[in-house]
């Protein structure tokens, strides 16, 4: 007989979402975004409030990913792609912040910018790690250390997005794997 240990399981291992480098990056993205916002913007507009909730979704959605994805590969992969698009729109918030304010944006060659990206190597990162360019900074630094810190989220959320494809595809979903521990379950009966 079978040992019932060897059988696979229905519901796989979930959440874990705290260990992502793309939830600690957006984590990071959502503390200095509400520091940046109540430094520059004025706390009564709607674009404050925009800003914030778009790094809050970034976040928010990858956690949300994590914790439905034993039951729904579908669920997880659209909510990792909605974190995306939230950070894809709160980039193009800091953009147009430095276009409106006549500031430039840096290219990827800019001393400060190369700075700020290798601090992505730092162990044991958070917002502290990143404070004094956003919170001690003129609005110039801050935003675009801003920008340098939500495309190496964003890098980190398309590389998600791809292994979260190709397992997809590899593996199926939660309906097919319903179906196979069934189907194993059957044949272990007879």
């Amino acid at each position: 007989m079978a040992d019932p240990n060897d059988s696979p399981q229905l519901i796989p291992p979930h959440g874990g979402y705290r260990e992502l480098q793309s939830y600690q990056m957006a984590e990071i993205v959502f503390d200095a975004t509400a520091v940046f916002c109540d430094r520059f913007i004025d706390r009564r507009s709607r674009t404050h409030d925009q800003m914030v909730q778009a790094a809050r979704s970034g976040k928010q959605n990858i956690a949300e990913g994590s914790m439905a994805s034993g039951t729904s590969k579908k669920t997880e992969l659209k909510l990792i792609g909605v974190a995306r698009a939230s950070l894809e729109e709160l980039l193009l918030d800091f953009q147009d912040y430095l276009r409106q304010h006549g500031l430039p944006l840096w290219g990827k060659e800019h001393p400060k910018a190369a700075e700020i990206r290798k601090l992505a190597y730092a162990s044991n990162r958070s917002y502290l790690t990143y404070k004094t360019y956003i919170a001690e900074q003129e609005p110039e630094i801050a935003a675009n250390a801003m920008i340098c810190v939500i495309h190496q989220t964003n890098y980190l959320l398309d590389q998600q997005l791809r292994a979260l494809e190709k397992e997809f595809l590899k593996e199926g979903g939660f309906t097919e794997r319903l179906y196979r521990v069934r189907s194993q379950a059957r044949d272990e009966k007879k």
